[in-house]
């Protein structure tokens, strides 16, 4: 009986080793059945032909659409009977069967890398108690750009449109890239910052392709501010004669024109640009209706160099013996930027003798070497600064076209 008894608790114990034999190989058949079908569905990815992409421009009666191919020509296609319809408007993107182009997919909205890296994510943190001077400035900039964002029932409520854009012009080194960052901290706006040159670009068609994206992200984020530094990269007076790569610059600086004072409307989009050379802009960028306000930034005066000298030695450790209203006198025609690099030149000189306070003995060192041994044509040419000069309203008649 005992023997029996043990026959049969080994008979219960192989039974359920069997058991769990089967339930292990069933799991390991159902994960290689898993992994076969994703072996499966990556074949058919590489098999698959590729798609076209293409932009659609128009919806035709008979429900043929009309679409612009990657690839080059326009077409007419059909549509797949799984997509949907209603989605298909100007300029959505879709993608084509290679075989018989037939539209069979709808492509999600998309921006265009290099604009979509053109908006600032932060705010730059500057404010205009941070730029020393440039009162006047400061006033025309609020009133043509930060007030209409902040109040626009103001300007309905008189009957008048605001300014559309604004042109900051005069020597380097003055503050026109700091009022900007200025406003764009001070306005709550999306700002989007361009450097004129990233509209140039090797192929025809992409300057004047990169301007629309930029003021279509603009239009989109309203309310938005877009700066251009240095616009004069694209906006040099156009000749008759030219390179094939001047040409594509004009038709670059074309575009802007059309966004600018187009058909369609701006809105809540507000334009600043820069630039050291306004002699050389073409005119129709300067007329109203484009840039409404040119706003000249010279170098600062006696108090606002000394505005500037406080606002940059705010943080710095000073000795008794500094007197900043004498430096302010004796840094005639310095712009902002020199006296940046005065008082980072006289810390430099007090770290160089092993102190922890800056004395008038470093700053005069500092002036010597900033302002002496440095060339500044743009404050020496009598000709610059009279093209940099503030135009009188006879002068800026003359450029309305």
């Amino acid at each position: 009986m005992q023997r029996r008894g043990a026959d049969n608790e080994a008979t219960r114990d192989y039974i359920h080793y069997l058991e769990r034999r089967v339930r292990e190989l069933e799991a390991e058949r159902a994960e290689l059945r898993r992994e076969l079908r994703r072996y499966k569905m990556e074949v058919d990815k590489l098999l698959n032909p590729p798609l076209i992409e293409a932009v659609v421009l128009s919806v035709l009666p008979d429900g043929r659409v009309v679409v612009k191919s990657s690839t080059g020509p326009n077409l007419v296609v059909n549509v797949s009977s799984n997509v949907d319809v209603s989605r298909l408007t100007p300029g959505a993107y879709v993608a084509l069967n290679q075989r018989g182009s037939t539209i069979v997919e709808v492509l999600p909205e998309r921006e265009d890398p290099t604009v979509r890296a053109m908006e600032v994510t932060e705010k730059p943190g500057v404010t205009f108690d941070d730029i020393g001077g440039l009162d006047e400035q400061k006033r025309e900039l609020y009133e043509a750009v930060i007030l209409p964002l902040l109040k626009p029932e103001a300007f309905r409520e008189l009957g008048i449109e605001p300014p559309k854009g604004v042109l900051l012009y005069g020597p380097p080194g003055c503050g026109k890239t700091l009022l900007a960052k200025a406003v764009a901290t001070m306005s709550n706006a999306t700002f989007i910052r361009v450097v004129a040159s990233e509209f140039v670009h090797k192929y025809v068609g992409e300057g004047a392709r990169i301007v629309r994206e930029v003021f279509k992200l603009a239009r989109r984020k309203a309310p938005s501010i877009i700066f251009i530094d240095e616009i004069d990269a694209i906006a040099a007076k156009r000749i008759d004669i030219g390179t094939s790569g001047e040409r594509e610059i004009q038709r670059t600086l074309m575009q802007l024109l059309a966004e600018l004072d187009g058909f369609e409307p701006l809105g809540n989009v507000k334009v600043i640009a820069a630039t050291n050379r306004i002699d050389i802009l073409d005119p129709a960028l300067l007329r109203p209706g484009r840039f409404d306000r040119l706003i000249y930034v010279p170098p600062p005066d006696e108090k606002g160099r000394l505005e500037i000298f406080k606002i940059h030695t705010r943080r710095m450790p000073l000795a008794e013996d500094v007197d900043l209203a004498y430096l302010a006198r004796v840094t005639e025609g310095a712009t902002g930027a020199d006296i940046r690099a005065i008082v980072m030149e006289a810390g430099l000189m007090a770290l160089r003798s092993g102190r922890r306070y800056v004395s008038m003995e470093d700053f005069a060192a500092a002036v010597e070497k900033v302002m002496k041994k440095r060339r500044r044509p743009y404050a020496e040419s009598p000709e610059y600064l009279e093209s940099s000069a503030p135009m009188s309203v006879g002068e800026g008649a003359v450029m309305h076209i």
